[in-house]
């Protein structure tokens, strides 16, 4: 009996056993962010500091990832994966000591994001690429929903976890489970067979490497369109680990089992955003469908900004979920059936640096805002700027095309 559509990349081997490791690793991520921002909390009771500690963790992506892009480019990628999954159990395990033995300070947590930063900036683009060779092309798109639904599945079971355990014995456990539940991704990894990327003979430097993927994404203006989508969504909305702490503890008064349950509602509408994406099969997502899902996502942060009651901010956080899934998962699948395969590294690298990268710009706006004005003035202070830039944007292509 033929898999659905959405469902046709499961029909390799190869992506089936990375699938369920890269759920495993997403969910290792999740459990991080979540338990590293509630000990911010704890040890600081900062905005500030909590949107600082997220600018850290997410710097190296900004400053690092088209770099990463290139290693994907050259380097075996289940290999890069592996080493990257390794040293991120380390951290969490070291972490979770720290916390366990009661030493554990800010500055801890500080240089731990930034380490945990740098593996990440070498493992997103490389994981991004690494698709494109576990699957038919005919499949792409319904590996890109279904590794969008993975990632969005550890959305709900990452913080949930992570909840649960923080309450039932303690922050050190959110870590150390963490750094064992790596070592199934590591496993899983393992088993998928190495490919060697083909050799390119080149003379070029790593820096005109570069430009040489900014100027195919500055002169396709499909893939421009894109990454500006993508940017909208990444600054505006994509701060969940800053925003949604704050929004449970200083505007409905939650503690850490309903922060994980507005997490797990962001990722209920996430995983159906992913599996409904996955059924296009193997055409490209409509672009119109994709600005309007960044239309809604911003709309649903002034909604945010307004609400008081917990139901209202669930029902809100999984909408968002689901329409800044359809822009991230969206955008993934164009620009990976649109980019060619000598370029392909670069171009997600490009994608990663626009859906992680500016992060630490964002956390630190919003860290910042909030402490001044509060989570509600920033909720209204990034809808507002997403839906103004998604204006001129379809202005902007509008005019161009016609």
């Amino acid at each position: 009996m033929p898999l659905p559509s959405n469902l046709r990349a499961l029909s390799s081997r190869e992506f089936r056993i990375y699938f369920a490791g890269t759920l495993v690793s997403q969910v290792c991520n999740w459990m991080q962010t979540i338990t590293q921002s509630w000990l911010v909390l704890q040890l600081t009771n900062s905005p500030f500091l909590l949107g600082l500690t997220a600018t850290l963790q997410f710097g190296p992506i900004l400053l690092l990832s088209v770099f990463g892009g290139i290693l994907a480019d050259r380097l075996t990628k289940r290999n890069v994966l592996i080493f990257t999954q390794s040293v991120q159990a380390i951290l969490a395990l070291v972490l979770g000591l720290l916390v366990w033995a009661g030493h554990a300070r800010y500055w801890n947590v500080a240089v731990m994001a930034v380490l945990w930063g740098i593996m990440s900036a070498l493992d997103q683009p490389t994981r991004q690429s690494f698709v494109m060779e576990l699957v038919d092309r005919r499949h792409v798109a319904s590996a890109v929903g279904m590794n969008s639904a993975s990632f969005n599945s550890a959305r709900i079971i990452g913080p949930a976890v992570a909840g649960v355990l923080i309450a039932r014995v303690g922050l050190f456990a959110g870590f150390l489970v963490n750094a064992l539940a790596f070592l199934v991704s590591i496993a899983a990894l393992a088993r998928v067979p190495a490919r060697r990327p083909t050799p390119r003979v080149t003379t070029v430097s790593v820096l005109e490497q570069i430009a040489e993927g900014i100027a195919y994404a500055a002169h396709t203006p499909a893939v421009r369109f894109m990454m500006g989508l993508q940017l909208i969504v990444s600054f505006c909305v994509f701060n969940f680990s800053v925003y949604v702490p704050l929004l449970a503890t200083n505007v409905l008064g939650l503690g850490s089992q309903g922060f994980g349950f507005l997490m797990a509602s962001l990722g209920v509408g996430a995983v159906m955003a992913g599996l409904s994406l996955g059924g296009i099969g193997s055409r490209e997502p409509p672009p119109g469908m994709i600005a309007a899902a960044c239309g809604l996502a911003c709309a649903g942060l002034l909604g945010l900004a307004l609400t008081r009651l917990v139901w209202v901010a669930t029902v809100l956080l999984a909408a968002i979920g689901f329409a800044a899934t359809i822009v991230n998962a969206g955008c993934n699948t164009s620009l990976q059936l649109t980019a060619p395969d000598a370029l392909r590294g670069r171009i997600m690298s490009l994608y990663t640096l626009l859906s992680g990268g500016v992060f630490p710009i964002s956390a630190f706006f919003v860290g910042a805002v909030s402490e001044a004005a509060g989570v509600a003035s920033a909720f209204a202070v990034n809808g507002t700027l997403g839906l103004a830039t998604l204006a001129l944007l379809v202005s902007l292509r509008r005019r161009r095309r016609s």
